[in-house]
């Protein structure tokens, strides 16, 4: 999530020496549970966890880069991923923009993802098994804030739509439910109580299928760094940028629309469906104009953020639907 707060026009992981070249990161995680593993997952014993086995490549760091699909391709240069590092929030550690830092403290591996509700079959499965299955490529996408700023990004991940295919949702399912890790031993934002944790978004079965929407893995040609989402987040290119969440660990299809996390907090600004659109204000700003950041650029917004002709469709006989955060 890039949901940030204003400045002036804006709103305001027993100590584990790693071996690399005799154990591969999944073994030396396994050897670190048993009985007292709970007792790791907090203080300096699990900082130092964290940074012990960020020293084991990705197991999936060979995939990397991956082909870049060019049937999108972008108004714009991508954002420098210096600056795109260090201007995103992540709301599960702190309310800033500053938050790379604090966000390593994620453990991201082990990570396993749960695929239930209404479908044949529920099934979990490891990020880095499921990255092998699918497979990956690179995708040039727009990204627009709700607070009227915007970057270009190189994602790597796949399509939804193949996440959709292994998951076989039942025909029932109308919905896609996504939901973050809970882990406050790490992310001291989750214990602040006014946020109904954990993150959850959601999407339409169409919105999800449609060819745009996009799983990320990773970024600027390598995994993705742990404040962007890793190891797995949504793309949707077409809306602002809340919808997005980051750090993926379930998926439940449902009959239900799902509230997201900022819609439960305040409807009447972040609404479920959040397509970017220039001429419906939001309800303290207008969207009429966007910053490409690191540029100081002002750009006029596009509809769709210029995505209209891959899903305008999806929204016909929505007229009465507030299609507009």
């Amino acid at each position: 999530m890039n949901v940030i707060r204003r400045r002036g026009w804006e709103i305001p992981e027993s100590q584990l020496t790693p071996e690399p070249l005799v154990f591969s990161r999944r073994g030396v995680l396994a050897a670190g549970a048993g009985a007292g593993a709970a007792a790791l997952l907090s203080g300096p014993a699990l900082a130092q966890r964290v940074a012990d086995l960020d020293k084991i490549p990705d197991p999936t760091a060979d995939l990397y880069p991956a082909k870049r699909n060019e049937t999108y391709t972008l108004d714009r240069p991508i954002t420098d991923e210096k600056i795109n590092d260090n201007y995103n929030n992540f709301y599960e550690f702190n309310s800033s923009k500053d938050v790379a830092r604090q966000a390593q403290a994620l453990p991201i591996r082990p990570w396993t993802i749960k695929i239930d509700g209404m479908v044949e079959k529920e099934q979990t499965v490891g990020i880095d098994d499921l990255i092998r299955k699918i497979g990956l490529e690179e995708r040039n996408y727009r990204h627009r804030c709700v607070e009227a700023w915007s970057m270009a990004i190189a994602w790597t991940g796949f399509p939804f739509s193949k996440l959709l295919a292994m998951a076989k949702p039942l025909a029932s399912a109308k919905f896609v439910r996504m939901e973050t890790f809970m882990n406050p031993s790490v992310a001291p934002g989750q214990r602040q109580p006014w946020y109904p944790w954990p993150y959850v978004e959601g999407l339409t079965m169409a919105e999800a299928a449609n060819e745009l929407t996009f799983l990320a893995t990773g970024a600027y040609g390598h995994p993705m760094s742990k404040q962007h989402g890793a190891p797995l987040r949504l793309t949707v290119p077409w809306k602002y940028g809340f919808k997005s969440i980051k750090s993926i660990v379930r998926f439940s299809f449902t009959d239900k629309r799902p509230v997201g996390l900022w819609e439960k907090l305040q409807a009447s600004e972040y609404g479920f469906w959040a397509n970017v659109n220039p001429k419906v204000p939001h309800p303290r700003w207008s969207q009429a104009s966007e910053e490409l950041i690191g540029t100081g650029e002002r750009r006029p917004t596009l509809l769709f953020n210029g995505y209209g002709e891959y899903v305008a469709d999806l929204y016909k006989g929505l007229e009465n639907e507030r299609l507009w955060a």
